[in-house]
């Protein structure tokens, strides 16, 4: 295994993030822990969660994922050997069961939200703290263009960061980091850490893939030169680059199966030759699809670690070989010609 350093701390993490979103809903308790013993057996010491998860997101499946991830440390008593990292849930009309209906990132919702999460994971502290999203409007989740609303309602940039200050010297947050950020956003929270003398963001956990490479466009540059490594989620397009979707199909069990709505790696127009071509590819090269572009999205030098998820065992058994994938300048190249045909099919 392969570790990078987190930001600018003394924390090395697993090249490999173990993803939970499915963990207490189409995982059960016992599988979830079944994954943790397989991956850290393995080297890897990282584990992202939320608040929000498991998904499909409802009130059933709310902090499920994070009570698995709570009674597997308690079980094994390793505490102090994973590097665990959650998140607050940003402001959205779909969560009615979260707090008082309307979460945002103000003092009273982010204390609350480490406060319920510290104990449903069964620890004192977190080693890394994510703002799930922004408090305002931003291109996110497929949309590429921004639009500006002059009248929106925003929590000050400043009071979120303040607040994460004061868990920090609390000790219930050793480190903090933003998701699905932008540009702007990332050197705001630098900025202000500086000028406030607040804690400086180590991380940002924002999508990326093949089929998404938008963080390449301002983002990187921002990983690279403030030390705000990518965590990198979807980095299989929500299993759209194994090309089981291909077609049409829709594979007993699968996530786009159980969820049709959920269409961001689908699009017919772009998506579907993209994925053709990438999957086209690899296997004119004898690698497994999915494979190929997890170790593609490893190589990266902005990433400091891939998120994997998986519902099954052998999908994460296979899903880790990609460190032992090295793509070469040949296949590398066709890649660079796949995506300047098709640059930015799924944002």
């Amino acid at each position: 295994m392969e570790y990078r350093r987190l930001g600018d701390t003394d924390i090395e993490v697993s090249l490999i993030c173990l993803g939970s979103m499915l963990w207490g809903s189409r995982n059960t308790e016992a599988e979830g822990h079944e994954q943790m013993d397989y991956a850290f057996e393995r080297g890897c010491n990282f584990i992202d969660t939320a608040e929000m998860y498991a998904v499909p997101t409802s009130a059933e499946h709310y902090g499920r994922s994070e009570e698995v991830i709570g009674t597997w440390m308690q079980a094994r008593g390793n505490r102090d050997k994973v590097i665990l990292a959650t998140k607050v849930t940003g402001p959205g009309a779909r969560f009615p069961y979260i707090r008082d209906g309307n979460p945002r990132l103000n003092r009273w919702h982010i204390e609350q939200a480490i406060d319920t999460s510290l104990q449903r994971l069964k620890t004192d502290y977190v080693d890394l703290y994510q703002l799930h999203w922004p408090d305002r409007e931003v291109n996110k989740f497929g949309q590429l263009g921004y639009r500006h609303d002059h009248e929106e309602e925003m929590t000050p940039i400043e009071e979120t960061l303040a607040v994460l200050g004061d868990l920090v010297a609390a000790g219930k947050v050793r480190h903090i980091g933003l998701s699905n950020e932008t540009p702007w956003g990332m050197m705001r929270f630098v900025q202000l850490a500086e000028t406030m003398g607040l804690p400086r963001v180590v991380s940002i956990q924002n999508a990326y893939s093949l089929l998404n490479r938008t963080f390449e466009a301002g983002c990187a540059e921002v990983a690279m030169r403030e030390s705000v490594g990518l965590l990198a989620y979807a980095p299989m397009a929500a299993g759209a680059l194994s090309g089981k979707y291909l077609g049409g199909a829709r594979p007993e069990g699968a996530r786009m199966t159980l969820n049709p709505d959920n269409t961001r790696y689908l699009k017919p127009v772009n998506a579907e030759p993209a994925t053709q071509a990438y999957v086209d590819l690899a296997r004119s090269k004898g690698l497994d699809p999915g494979v190929m572009a997890l170790a593609w999205v490893a190589r990266q030098p902005f990433l400091t670690s891939s998120i994997i998820g998986a519902t099954s065992m052998a999908q994460l058994e296979a899903a880790m070989t990609c460190l032992d994938v090295a793509l070469d300048d040949e296949t590398l190249a066709a890649i660079e010609d796949i995506h300047h045909r098709y640059t930015y099919p799924c944002p």
